[in-house]
């Protein structure tokens, strides 16, 4: 295994920043759009070949310091009895979502049986390119899957898991723990399968008042960073001025979204790794530009313990020069 990533990660000084980008095996690349003519997402995801294929296109094109197995974070809901599909220009919906206090508590399937497909996919990224770069799991975390589990889909402003949260506050705490028990045995099971960093995505998060936050979501992170034997990473959206809640959590590294200023959260965290954080947009210009805003981040954030990511995932229309030009530009640093 390349080790880069893992050494960043654990806040080593590296000879340069590793690079990968979130959703990086998606939509920007024309063979994904390829291959899913034949396949619908669930089906992608859940067909171990062809989850290997998605995961594997940027490192055809780019060969990052980490390469995301090609999931969803909905998918350890069928662990806990929640389906979910993809509706065209809706996203995800949950075909049984949560309706009262009395669905909150829920049974869980095994992992290993209810996801074999992910150990299977994991199995195959470690055979086929495992000793060349670091193979990246992740999950969503609690609040965030708890909000498409009661709204039934994606929701602008989560108000029906605020709503459940201020109406059935035992009951959203049996939820999140719910998820957060389900979320530390799937990570477990990705570590047992391969999985040389974990990303956990509680993307949402962030909308609730920092006093909840602190009281429902930092002991949950917590747990589920303490429980997992590789390093973490820490994705919550709009934490600006808040970062010390997400240092709280205890995460390897903490990853930052574009509305932080690198320098800033540097000096705020300390030693504690970050990962990021080029606003995904900055790819649309012409590369000049690409390359010299990538170095800015990358001279901001220091030579030690940096992972340089976007700040947010790859959006779909990205022209593929501009991901390209991202990625060399972290290479070309000695």
């Amino acid at each position: 295994m390349s080790d880069l990533l893992v050494r960043a990660a654990r806040g080593e000084r590296t000879e340069r920043p590793p690079v990968w980008l979130m959703r990086q095996a998606g939509r920007h690349i024309p063979e994904y759009r390829e291959i899913r003519e034949n396949y619908s997402f669930v089906e992608a995801v859940t067909t171990p070949e062809v989850a290997e294929r998605i995961t594997l296109l940027p490192w055809d094109r780019y060969e990052p310091d980490g390469l995301v197995m090609f999931s969803d974070i909905l998918v350890v809901l069928e662990a806990l009895g929640l389906s979910y599909h993809i509706e065209s220009g809706t996203g995800p919906v949950i075909e049984d979502p949560v309706t009262g206090p009395a669905d909150t508590d829920r049974e869980q399937t095994p992992i290993a049986e209810s996801l074999d497909y992910v150990g299977a996919l994991l199995d195959r990224l470690t055979d086929s390119v495992g000793d060349r770069t670091s193979i990246i799991g992740f999950a969503g975390g609690p609040f965030t899957l708890a909000s498409y589990a009661v709204a039934g889909r994606p929701s602008r402003n989560h108000l029906p898991v605020r709503k459940f949260r201020v109406q059935h506050p035992d009951a959203f705490e049996t939820l999140l723990d719910t998820f957060t028990d389900a979320v530390v045995e799937y990570l477990r099971y990705q570590v047992d399968h391969g999985a040389d960093v974990l990303q956990l995505f509680d993307t949402y998060a962030g909308v609730l008042p920092p006093a909840d936050y602190e009281r429902y979501i930092v002991p949950r992170h917590r747990r589920i960073c303490a429980a997992v034997d590789a390093p973490t990473i820490l994705f919550v959206r709009n934490m600006a001025g808040r970062l010390d809640q997400l240092a709280a959590a205890d995460p390897d590294v903490i990853s930052l979204d574009w509305t932080v200023e690198m320098g800033a959260a540097r000096d705020a965290l300390g030693e504690t790794p970050v990962q990021g954080n080029l606003d995904p947009s900055v790819l649309f210009a012409d590369q000049e530009t690409v390359e010299a805003r990538t170095r800015e981040v990358i001279d901001a954030a220091g030579p030690e313990g940096h992972i340089l990511n976007l700040g947010h995932g790859v959006n779909r229309d990205t022209p593929v020069q501009s991901v390209r030009t991202f990625v060399e530009t972290a290479k070309s640093i000695s």
